[in-house]
Formats: structure tokens, sequence, C-alpha cells
């Protein structure tokens, strides 16, 4: 026999319940307060949805139709602490005991055509505010303290079929807050559900109207997206909607080129493989990437965006991208920098982009002590990280190529973790420092001092650690050659700081 609907809606609320039965005095005792003052409390959202799901959920978010200044004063009666830093848009923050929790007024905001922010206009009815909701499965509630279930716009359904569907016309919702149109990508990624057919055809037509948000709320929306299980079905909703034509215009300008490998179909393609083969070399939590990890996630979508701007035809048919890695990191610096990144993250990610050819820079042959000490010093702290965007960025179908490629990596790991046994190669540094350089040399710091400090790096990442008489040796040699050439004359002078100095 058919459940009947009432049945459908029981077994939910009892499966919710139960997921919630942690929290479920927190939530009966914060319901309570709320009613016995004469207003309604609701859990709402993310942590209705993934109780639905079966997922833990990290944020405590609750509805109400009591204005800013009672739940203020409710909230400071009830817990050990609160905060009123986001009053204006009617949420006010509060913790207790290990619980925090934000309680929203009933909100019915918009955007006006000319804004960046939305305008903030308070409810009155639960269900009109879970209908301003982005998604029907983000528009379900348990009303508190009787945890009894509400869902106006069928979330259920939706969320058994795996859709997301906005609660009213997805023309009015993305008109009103058009971050929702990134949030259905978002959760696309994160959830694993597919954005119904008017939804996309929506954002599709309301794509320019992105523009009108903030960088920093798109770029919030943008690492979600990143960090969550599978990037790729939001990635592909962004190119393929037009919106990442406004907030990530390098991603789809890839669509129009063509791999060198010749075995994708565009780099693109490729972009997004790459990606899911960096996700897939993420560590765990205690390895030295654990993923989900930011900086390998961004470095493995954009290392390819220098390409189309340096796409070369080559006699005979060929297409060479020469160098397209340092436009690639110089493009990268400037979108993220619009995208509002900081700038430790922006250096990171910039830096990998230009390092991920610096591999197949060196061929197939034997890895010198040199070229090794090089690879790791330029890698400096991001070296666990070019490991696997290297090893990613192998996307070819020939299965010899692969292996042959894979050996080579495995060879260069070995060759780094021998010479990490005999060198401090993680922090490379001459075998003389700036204050023996000066005694040696006779001269004032200054930065005559600098060029022979990097005289001398270069001479320990060339031959290794000589030994402070070697590199001392050196480097009078070094400024003999270098005084002759500043006074052609040969009018030089010997250097005078040292006891000992031996000849050139």
């Amino acid at each position: 026999m058919p459940q009947t609907s009432s049945d459908h809606v029981t077994e939910a609320r009892r499966a919710a319940v139960a997921r919630l039965v942690p929290l479920q005095a927190l939530l009966t005792d914060l319901g309570s307060v709320f009613t016995a003052a004469g207003h309604r409390l609701a859990l709402v959202g993310g942590p209705v949805r993934d109780a639905l799901l079966g997922r833990d959920s990290p944020d405590l978010d609750f509805t109400t139709d009591a204005r800013p200044e009672e739940t203020v004063r409710l909230l400071r009666e009830w817990g050990d602490a609160h905060w009123d830093i986001g009053k204006a848009f009617g949420t006010i923050g509060a913790r207790k005991g290990d619980h925090v929790v934000e309680v929203t007024t009933y909100r019915a905001d918009v955007y006006r055509e000319d804004s960046r922010k939305p305008e903030v206009a308070f409810g009155d009815t639960l269900e009109a505010d879970l209908l301003r909701r982005d998604f029907t499965v983000n528009a379900m509630a348990l009303e508190l303290p009787a945890m009894t279930f509400v869902d106006p716009y069928g979330g259920l359904d939706d969320l058994a079929a795996r859709t997301l569907r906005t609660p009213g016309a997805p023309e009015v919702s993305f008109g009103d807050d058009p971050l929702r149109m990134m949030r259905g990508a978002r959760f696309a990624a994160q959830l694993g559900f597919t954005v119904a057919p008017e939804a996309v055809a929506a954002m599709t037509a309301m794509a320019e109207r992105i523009s009108i948000v903030s960088a920093e709320r798109i770029r919030v929306e943008l690492e979600k997206l990143l960090l969550a299980p599978d990037p790729r079905p939001g990635l592909e909703l962004l190119v393929s909607s037009g919106l990442a034509e406004r907030v990530l215009p390098e991603l789809p300008a890839l669509k129009l080129e063509i791999d060198e490998h010749h075995r994708h179909k565009d780099v693109y393609e490729h972009s997004l493989i790459v990606l899911e083969q960096a996700i897939a070399l993420e560590d765990g939590p205690d390895g030295p990437v654990p993923g989900p990890d930011l900086v390998l996630r961004l470095a493995a979508i954009l290392h390819d965006i220098g390409k189309p701007a340096t796409r070369r035809f080559e006699p005979g048919g060929g297409v060479s991208f020469h160098h397209h890695e340092m436009e690639g990191a110089k493009l990268t610096t400037r979108r993220m920098k619009a995208l509002r990144f900081d700038k430790e993250t922006t250096q990171q990610v910039a830096r990998l982009v230009q390092l991920h050819l610096r591999f197949h820079g060196y061929g197939d042959g034997a890895w010198t002590d040199s070229a090794v000490r090089r690879y790791v010093t330029d890698a400096g702290p991001l070296l666990d990280r070019l490991h696997k965007l290297t090893r990613s960025d192998c996307t070819t179908r020939n299965k010899r190529k692969a292996a042959r490629l894979a050996a080579a990596y495995d060879d260069l790991e070995l060759r780094i973790a021998q010479l990490r046994g005999q060198e401090e190669l993680d922090a490379v540094r001459p075998d003389l420092d700036g204050n023996q350089i000066m005694q040696i040399l006779g001269i004032p710091a200054g930065p005559e001092v600098g060029r022979a400090w990097k005289f001398l790096k270069e001479l320990r990442l060339d031959r290794g650690q000589v030994g402070a008489d070697e590199a001392q040796a050196e480097l009078v040699a070094w400024w003999a050659r270098e005084q002759a050439a500043d006074d052609p004359s040969g009018a030089t002078s010997a250097p005078s700081g040292g006891e000992t100095t031996p000849s050139a």
C-alpha cells in the first residue's frame, strides 16, 4: 500500500528528530524561551536539510517572528554570551555551553537594480520567510519546541529527487538575491544535486545580474564550491550558464583552446580532469597536503589559464603555448586580487601555476644534484603541493607515456629524499653569512653584500655544501672578477677584511 503524504511527512520528521537527538535538550530549551515570550522559533535551512540527509551540520540557524531587540533580550537571559554584530540584518548570535546559535528575524530581503547589498525587510510569517530562501531543500523548518515539521514548498520531495528548485519563481528568487545563482552551483558540488531546468534557464538569462554582488561574497561561494567533494558539476554549471564569464572568465576561455598533446577535447576539459586528479591525491588529516586543500585546487583549475594568450600555430600544424606558465601566474594574481583573496593564498596559487611546468623542463635525462636543489628551493614550502599538481597534470591516454612520466617523477622524489638525507634542502643557505662576507671582502653593509650572498647561494645550489674555506676562495675570486669588470684600468684592490685571503 503506497505511503500517504501524511505518512511521508511523519517519517521525515522522525528521521530529522532522530538525527538531532544530541541537540534535543538545547532545541527544546531555546524554543520554550521564545514561546513563553509569545513568539515562534524554528530551526531552519541547512541544519534541517542535513538532518534529513543523515549528515551533521556545523550550523544551528533559527528564524523567529521576534524583532531583533526582543531576540537580544531573550538570548541575553538564555545564553552564556551573546552578540549583535548582525543586528542590522536581523541576526543575533549566542553561545550556551559548547553550542553557538544564530537567530534571525523573519526576512524578505531584495536587491535593488543598482545596489550591491540587499535591503533588509522583516517579515511576519514563517511561510513567507521560507519563500525567500534560495532552494526548497533549504526552505524546510522544525518549529520548536514541539519539533513540528514545516515544508510548504515541497522541499522534502525535492530532497528525495536530489533536485535544486526555488520555492517561488526562479526569476524572482535570483532577482532578489543574485548570489543564489552561485549557491545553486555550489550545492550541486556539495550535495551532488541537479539544478532544475527552469532554474538553470533563469541563471543563464540573468547571469549578468551577478555583477551587482560584491567580490567578497562571490569569493566565499567559489571557495565553498571548490572545497566540495566534487567541484566539477558546480564549475560546469557556472560555465554553461554564463556566470563564469562574470566571476572567473579565465575558465570558460579555456574552451577555445586545444591542448598541446592533442589528446583532450580542449584545455578546459583537461583542467577539470587535473582538478579531479589533484583532489584524489590530497592526503588524510595527518598528511603533508590534507584535503580539501584550497591552494592545490585553485592551482589545478587555473594552471593553464595562460594558454589563450600564448597560443601559437607552428609550421606543420602544431600548436605551442610557450611560457604560458608565466602568463598564467600573472593572470592568476590579477583574478584572485579581483576576487579579494588574501595575499598569502594568492601568492601561493600563482607560484604553483608558475612552477607547474618546471619538472618537464628538465627533460628525460637524469636529474643532477644542482637541478634537484633548485627545484626544492624554488618550490619552498609549496613542494608537496607541487608534487601533486605536477602528477595531476598528466592526463594523457597514452598508457606508456603516462607510466614513463610517473616513473620519472618517482625518481625525482627519490632523489629529493636522498639529498635531504645529506643536506638541509628545505633551507638552502650559503656556506658564509653576511657578516663573514663583509669581513672577508672588507666592505660595509650594502647592495654589494647582497650580490655576494646571491653568488654564494648559486654556488651552494650548483655544488652543494662546499665548506667555509672553499666558499671563501670562490668568493674572493668572484669579487676580483667583479672589480675588474667595474674598473677596466685593472686598478683593483685585494680584500682586506680577512686574516688570510686565498689567492684567486
